[in-house]
């Protein structure tokens, strides 16, 4: 009978020699250490796909989040929608999108009448500094946006 393996130990550089040799690989397969990232024009493809194509209209919304972000990880955004959230005329849908995060369709926020108001504070992250938009649907349907920029000195959601 024939053994396969001798009673060798194994050494830590072997291990380390092996590891770096599979991080090597890895990292040389085509597209393998590559981040995706949307571009201005995935943005507006997804703002269309909320919209149904429809016109936005800039007004009635207001974005505040702070221009100057230290950390990425959680950045303050408050959303505020013009509207007396009444039966005949109140918000249906806010949405949030992103220039430079993976996903540039953050959030779908869904309000009513009985919201009372059309408020919303919240938290996102960020992946670098970018250009931050919110959209409202309202009862009758038009769709209204505004847009902040934000500079990111710490990114987060980096892929890869």
């Amino acid at each position: 009978m024939t053994t396969l393996v001798q009673n060798t130990p194994v050494h830590r550089r072997t291990i380390l020699a092996g590891g770096a040799g599979l991080l090597t690989l890895a990292l040389a397969r085509p597209g393998a250490a590559a981040i995706i990232r949307p571009t201005r024009e995935a943005t507006v493809e997804a703002i269309r796909r909320f919209t149904g194509g429809a016109t936005v209209q800039a007004g009635r919304i207001h974005l505040d989040m702070p221009p100057l972000v230290e950390n990425g990880n959680t950045v303050p955004l408050a959303i505020t929608v013009e509207s007396p959230m009444t039966e005949a005329d109140h918000v249906r849908r806010i949405a949030v999108f992103n220039d430079k995060n993976p996903q540039p369709h953050v959030v779908t926020l869904h309000l009513g009448p009985r919201s009372g108001r059309a408020a919303v504070n919240t938290r996102i992250r960020l992946a670098d500094s970018q250009t931050i938009t919110a959209v409202a649907e309202m009862r009758d349907g038009t769709f209204w946006s505004a847009t902040a920029d934000a500079i990111v000195t710490l990114a987060a959601c980096v892929e890869g």
